[in-house]
């Protein structure tokens, strides 16, 4: 396998609704021709927006690889497009395809540069609120952490249709996904793109730890042992960090809202190094 140059970076919840964060993007560059960019989900709310800004990386990285964020599955009521559920997801899968952006509906493409080979798997996996206390019932759950004044935005603005709770949507999505990732090639280590975390450790610094229930599923939990990652991506909880876990590398690569982003001392590109690995030092 011939080796490329080029460096794999993500990114995730641009929020490019918000000014502050449109501009961030319009300065995201590439450090070469070879880059590719990782998008784990929450570009933006809003169709529009959506398209914009991924049009915007396709036309400066070599490949973009997206997968959707509880944000883009929103769907508002000043959304040019008022599709829910699965219908809207199957329409933003078609607007990337059309645009050039890799989705987890396509094959799982190949890293070839620094730190690979690897397979690069997009997932879109939702969450079954299982990331919740041993003693809190599933039926109770989001009465339990509305009580604690935490209550996330997709109650009201993220529809399962056709399935009967996003629980359900969640178990179809691991299924397939699960499917998928067994077909591929063992031979090569993966890189895990998920807009949520795939196992719950990374949820265990949030500040309001009801939240957590809004953040993954306990069905991942040993994915990234299961599926040779080398690296697993993701974002949504807006706490942008390296952990490790079993060995394995996770890099939390959200951008986020500008009063949380405008406070902290960057220095560079705020994208994050997927592979090769950041020198510590």
């Amino acid at each position: 396998m011939n080796k490329s140059k080029g460096r794999l970076w993500g990114i995730s919840d641009l929020h490019v609704s918000h000014p502050q964060n449109r501009q961030v993007l319009e300065r995201l560059r590439p450090e070469s021709e070879d880059d590719w960019l990782l998008v784990a989900g929450d570009v933006a709310e809003l169709t529009p927006d959506i398209e914009w800004a991924l049009t915007v990386l396709k036309e400066r990285f070599a490949t973009v690889v997206w997968t959707p964020g509880n944000h883009e599955l929103w769907t508002l009521g000043d959304d040019p497009v008022q599709l829910r559920g699965e219908e809207r997801y199957r329409h933003l899968v078609a607007m990337c395809r059309r645009i050039g952006v890799i989705t987890p509906e396509d094959p799982y493409p190949v890293w070839t540069g620094s730190g690979g080979p690897a397979t690069v798997a997009p997932l879109f996996l939702l969450y079954d609120y299982s990331f919740r206390p041993p003693g809190v019932p599933r039926q109770d759950a989001v009465d339990w952490a509305r009580s604690a004044g935490v209550l996330c935005t997709d109650e009201f603005y993220l529809h399962c249709h056709p399935y009967p709770s996003r629980d359900a949507w969640c178990g179809a999505r691991v299924e397939l996904t699960e499917r998928r990732l067994a077909e591929r090639d063992p031979g090569i280590p993966t890189v895990l793109v998920s807009h949520f975390p795939l196992i719950r450790e990374p949820t265990l610094v949030l500040r309001h730890p009801q939240f957590a229930m809004w953040c993954g599923t306990e069905l991942t939990h040993d994915w990234h042992r299961r599926f040779a990652a080398s690296v697993a991506v993701y974002g949504h909880l807006h706490i942008p960090r390296t952990s490790w876990n079993d060995g394995v590398r996770f890099e939390e690569v959200s951008l986020g809202y500008p009063r949380e982003w405008l406070q902290w001392t960057r220095s560079g590109t705020v994208l994050r190094s997927v592979l090769p690995a950041e020198d510590p030092s």
